[in-house]
């Protein structure tokens, strides 16, 4: 493998372009944040290889910084725009399969924070590694942990784009669409810290 470098995912300009998508188009970009899921998780299934054939490098130290920066930043942010403006309306109005389909997401949500910050643990020894420093390998139980993480985006993403996402649009009319685009990217103008946290 030639290395993992992934383009930085925040450009400048990202972050206005990212909330106007939000603003114009929401359950759009939330299709498009799940792009970026699977891009991410490729590159931590990259990296792995890379560590595992090469072992640690600096091109390993900033694939693993550009994995956290995606789940620290841009994926918090994706889980509120669902808690707050997709599982709600569903809730209330919802059928009985879709209501039960939305708490194990709500689940799955929780599952996924806990989950995350083990994962970051591992990355962090990867990203803060200086190159040439003695780096002890992932053991089983943390490639567990890893493919434990992964995993679990396969089913939850196809839920809320097979079932979720098709029947928060039925219930949600223009005006109600047009108001949680415009709190979606309220919330992302409103946090400079996250400047790539659009998708």
């Amino acid at each position: 493998m030639s290395g993992v470098h992934l383009h930085q995912i925040g450009q400048p300009g990202t972050l206005q372009a990212a909330a106007s998508g939000f603003a114009e188009a929401p359950f759009e970009m939330l299709s498009t944040c799940h792009e970026r899921v699977h891009r991410m998780l490729r590159l931590l299934a990259r990296l792995r290889e890379h560590l595992a054939s090469h072992g640690h490098d600096e091109q390993a130290a900033q694939a693993a910084r550009d994995v956290m920066r995606y789940f620290d930043q841009a994926a918090p942010l994706h889980h509120q725009d669902e808690e707050l403006h997709v599982f709600p309306v569903l809730l209330v109005r919802g059928d009985a399969r879709v209501r039960a389909v939305v708490r194990r997401l709500q689940q799955d949500h929780r599952a996924m924070e806990l989950a995350w910050s083990k994962v970051r643990a591992l990355l962090q020894t990867v990203a803060s590694t200086a190159t040439g420093v003695a780096w002890s390998p992932w053991d089983a139980a943390a490639l567990r942990t890893l493919d434990g993480f992964s995993g679990r985006y396969d089913e939850h993403i196809r839920l809320e784009e097979d079932i979720v996402y098709p029947a928060a649009l039925a219930l949600l009319d223009t005006p109600s669409l047009s108001a949680i685009g415009e709190e979606m990217q309220a919330r992302r103008i409103q946090r400079p810290d996250r400047a790539d946290a659009g998708v």
